[in-house]
């Protein structure tokens, strides 16, 4: 850690939290833009995932992870011909964001299912602690 302290397993809970919010994050705005056009390929959006790295805390020996970027995916958007729409190209294309909604709803629920899973170790260590402090 930056600090010079040893890593506990709050700090370790906490990050592994952050990241998985980031992950949530990123899959419900890629939701929020599914279906959304642009006049051009370029302008089109893609979706967006979070990159994950870890770090070796070497005065506890424990390894967290973080999320250190986000990313724009390489999905191509699909040109679909509707000359009626306001932002159609010369040709009559839109190009609709290559977002893929079943992906992200499974996105939305994994990382969910792991911040509930880190809820509950803090939880469990929580009790530890307290039943350990009554023992004595």
């Amino acid at each position: 850690m930056s600090d010079g302290r040893p890593m506990t397993m709050f700090d370790l809970t906490e990050r592994a939290m952050s990241a998985q919010l980031v992950r949530m994050n990123a899959a419900t705005s890629n939701l929020a833009n599914a279906g959304s056009v642009s006049s051009t390929e370029e302008g089109a959006y893609r979706p967006i995932r979070a990159v994950f790295t870890t770090e070796l805390d070497r005065a506890s020996g424990l390894t967290s992870v973080t999320s250190s970027a986000l990313v724009r995916a390489e999905t191509a958007p699909s040109k679909r011909y509707d000359p009626g729409h306001p932002l159609a190209d010369g040709e009559g294309f839109v190009f609709e964001a290559g977002v893929d909604e079943s992906a992200e709803m499974v996105e939305i629920m994994e990382s969910a299912r792991q911040y509930q899973n880190m809820v509950q170790a803090l939880q469990t260590a929580k009790q530890l602690m307290l039943e350990t402090l009554r023992s004595k």
